[in-house]
């Protein structure tokens, strides 16, 4: 077995994080997955977990008296699980310095769209509104900004006249649930070379 371990974070039902555990049942990712964690207990995602075997738990928000106790719940977690590489998979809130620091060029994200276009959380309402024809997804490393963090990997769907929000995201979804466990599988194969703080280069 990898010597990586992931730590899950999500916000709602987990799409992504089921892509991910099933291209690890498939052998596509040589990883294993510690815990997963959520900031809500009605998160589906926590659920899933705990369907299928996985450590899972919420750590709320609301139960914290602030984002540094909230935060540092989390990190605790994460250690008691041995984590080496951590995974927002719908995470809906934005870490501190304190977090990112705590693993510094060892977390992940995914955005629907292809930053450092219209990131934030209405990404497919902002690019319908603008009018552009393609949009996509992004895999990136996470740093002290939102959205900002250097960029592994992204791929694009065009933007249809008669998209909707929904059609738009399911679209951008399927693209997704192939990229993330693709950019996963690149760092713990080792091939993602961090060259400064905006660039990283994928070694053959």
């Amino acid at each position: 077995m990898s010597k990586h371990v992931l730590g899950i974070l999500c916000s709602g039902r987990g799409s992504n994080m089921q892509s991910i555990l099933a291209a690890i049942d498939a052998g596509q990712i040589n990883a294993q997955v510690g815990v997963v964690l959520t900031d809500k207990p009605e998160a589906k995602a926590l659920a899933y977990a705990q369907s299928v075997g996985i450590r899972s738990v919420c750590v709320n928000r609301k139960e914290c008296a602030s984002q540094q106790e909230f935060e540092e719940k989390l990190v605790a977690e994460l250690k008691e699980a041995g984590v080496t590489l951590v995974i927002l998979a719908g995470f809906m809130r934005i870490l501190s310095p304190y977090f990112v620091g705590e693993y510094p060029h060892k977390i992940l994200n995914i955005h629907p769209s292809l930053l450092p276009s219209f990131g934030g959380a209405h990404a497919h309402r902002d690019v319908l509104a603008y009018g552009t024809k393609v949009s996509g997804c992004t895999i990136h490393f996470v740093d002290e900004h939102m959205d900002h963090g250097p960029i592994i990997l992204q791929d694009t769907v065009p933007v249809m006249d008669d998209d909707t929000e929904e059609t738009l995201a399911a679209r951008v979804l399927q693209k997704e649930h192939i990229l993330y466990p693709r950019a996963i599988q690149l760092y713990v194969d080792g091939k993602l070379e961090l060259l400064d703080d905006r660039h990283v280069r994928i070694k053959q």
